[in-house]
């Protein structure tokens, strides 16, 4: 990994100074959401995609992991802009393009299923569409928001970050999206510190590396094998009420932190190994530096699918065959998206969520 000054640390620097470790594992990253929902949309035709060992160890990591990244990566951005500049970038980049792909998919569903004429039937359905849809954008910017607000009062002590993961992990709330913003703060915090201090903890990581990799290794198979239908956020709302869903809930976050930090570890080694490849340089590049279109457009097709219905393939090989052409699809048409788009003022920040090549300054990476 790099620091918060560019370096890539030992070997030659990236092009552009940008981290294409961290692309790289992003790549792998959004790859893995699209397989859960294909897991979820397609191979399964009912609820047993709950109990799928595949779908259970992507979703043990694969959306902390994501936050905790977008922790890291925005630490720059925390600590060297003002609050108004800070969020109001940060606000541009995720939310006009999620307003954008939001109002396609509203678009398609009311082509294919008319509602009625008056404006709530219109309104509050989209409202419903893009929060649930397009809800990792959402909990990226309330974490956003919240760190960057705790840190106008103290930039030093972490005691505020550590006082604001409890308080908003025991609060009662369970709707809309609350709880998956309750799940996912505790790691924006944890990447975003890690970047802050990210000397001393690599400095701690090194002495103790086997241990903690062990360690981790056993308490991620420990959590994968205890973990049920309950221990997913979507079905406990992170929400303390007894013993049984505090059992739910700690055995969730330390799945997934467990989980997290060995794939992690695993995603550096394979970039390590296997940066001079064409196919991790095209994970890194072309993938990783395409997350927010592929995120936006998967969730919509999968949105789309859960609103019209269609016909389920009956056999196993059908199936897996409809999954990996609308895979295929999806990261096909999100590439030539982005290809096309990202020279084109105006419509790269509308529907990329980043800014013309042409109009960045020399030698500034885009945003990540």
């Amino acid at each position: 990994m790099r620091n918060l000054a560019g370096s890539t640390g030992p070997g030659e620097p990236e092009t552009n100074d940008r981290d294409l470790t961290l692309d790289f594992a992003k790549g792998v990253l959004i790859l893995l959401v699209i397989v859960g929902h294909l897991i979820q949309y397609i191979l399964y035709q009912d609820e047993g995609f709950w109990e799928s060992p595949c779908f259970k160890w992507i979703y043990m990591f694969h959306m902390p992991l994501f936050m905790a990244i977008s922790g890291y990566l925005g630490c720059r951005a925390l600590l060297g802009k003002s609050f108004a500049q800070a969020v109001g970038d940060r606000a541009m980049q995720l939310l006009l393009p999620m307003l954008f792909w939001g109002a396609l998919l509203e678009t398609a569903k009311l082509a294919v299923l008319p509602r009625a004429p008056d404006a709530s039937g219109y309104f509050l359905p989209f409202l419903y569409d893009v929060a649930g849809t397009y809800w990792f954008v959402w909990a990226a910017l309330v974490c956003f928001l919240l760190v960057k607000i705790l840190l106008v009062f103290d930039q030093r002590s972490p005691s505020f970050l550590f006082v604001s993961v409890v308080v908003i992990g025991l609060a009662p709330l369970t709707f809309s999206i609350f709880p998956l913003i309750k799940y996912t703060y505790p790691f924006f915090c944890l990447g975003f510190t890690f970047a802050r201090s990210r000397d001393a903890w690599t400095s701690v990581i090194r002495r103790y590396k086997l241990f903690l990799v062990a360690s981790l290794c056993m308490g991620a198979l420990v959590s994968f094998l205890a973990w049920r239908k309950d221990t997913y956020v979507y079905n406990n709302l992170a929400l303390l009420q007894d013993m049984t869903s505090a059992k739910n809930v700690l055995l969730m976050l330390f799945g997934s932190a467990a989980a997290s930090a060995i794939m992690i570890e695993f995603f550096l080694q394979c970039w390590r190994f296997g940066r001079s490849s064409r196919i991790a340089r095209f994970i890194a590049i072309e993938i990783g530096q395409s997350t927010l279109v592929l995120y936006l457009l998967q969730g919509t097709v999968f949105r789309l699918m859960d609103s019209i219905q269609h016909s389920e393939p009956s056999d196993l090989t059908t199936r897996l065959a409809a999954a990996g052409t609308l895979g295929g699809v999806i990261v096909l048409v999100a590439l030539l998206v982005c290809r096309c788009l990202r020279d084109i003022p105006y419509l790269s920040q509308l529907i990329l969520g980043a800014r013309p090549r042409a109009l960045r300054p020399a030698g500034r990476p885009a945003d990540n």
